[in-house]
């Protein structure tokens, strides 16, 4: 779970958020493309274990369980939508996080579900005498 994403490491701007009717239908589309890589739980947790810095496919195998051939699977599709950047470091390959905006995201979407199960567990609560 991505709640305890340090808000840190968001980015101090914040872009001009268009209005809805100012949307495209291909930005839309991108939209949708990004939340799609990101609806995958063992994606969130590469992303998370790259919080504090670059590691390599064998250490992110070894931090979250995974297979190499699924960590590197994973890593593929996060590099491609511009998520993740890797570089080469002699036979290995590091990645890292390249847009430090997935957290702030990651953050509104853990803040937005602690929420509404707040709200969900006060109807369970006691009633007041």
């Amino acid at each position: 779970m991505l709640t305890s994403v340090p808000m840190a490491k968001t980015p101090k701007t914040k872009a001009a958020k268009p209005e809805p009717s100012e949307l495209t239908d291909d930005a839309l589309e991108m939209i949708a493309q990004r939340f799609r890589v990101l609806g995958e739980a063992n994606r969130l947790r590469l992303i998370r274990c790259l919080e504090d810095g670059e590691l390599s496919v064998s250490d992110l195998v070894a931090r979250t369980s995974l297979t190499q051939a699924n960590v590197s699977r994973h890593l593929q599709t996060l590099t491609h939508a511009g998520i993740l950047g890797r570089r080469r470091d002699g036979v290995n390959v590091l990645y890292r996080i390249a847009d430090p905006g997935i957290f702030e995201l990651c953050g509104h979407v853990c803040g937005s579900l602690q929420a509404d199960m707040a709200r969900k567990a006060g109807a369970f609560a006691a009633p007041a005498r």
